[in-house]
């Protein structure tokens, strides 16, 4: 039996203002929907120092498959980081879409 693939969840808190609530409970449902085990919710904001590193760090120590965000939006310039992408897939819940994890070109 193949164990379920696990996620964290990430969100910032000063991008879902009062809504953060609200977008935890949207990761927790869209990793039940799509069948991830979600192991935890990092949670950053605008004063969290160098989020991008910070999140890779907790992708890798967790070894999960995917990273659920409420939007892109949480990302810095609004775009999913390409290291983010080698390491996992990165699920928006809203569009509602999988943007697969790529492949390392370094060896």
């Amino acid at each position: 039996m193949n164990p379920m693939p696990s996620a964290v969840g990430f969100l910032r808190s000063d991008v879902s203002g009062l809504s953060h609530v609200r977008d935890e409970l949207r990761i927790r449902d869209a990793a039940k929907r799509t069948g991830y085990d979600l192991r935890k919710i990092v949670v950053f904001n605008d004063r969290t120092e160098d989020r991008q590193h910070r999140l890779r760090v907790v992708v890798d120590r967790l070894r999960v498959d995917a990273v659920i965000v409420p939007s892109i939006k949480h990302f810095d310039d609004h775009a999913i980081p390409v290291e983010l992408l080698t390491m996992a897939a990165v699920i928006t819940v809203s569009p509602g879409s999988t943007t697969p994890r790529t492949r390392s070109t370094t060896a």
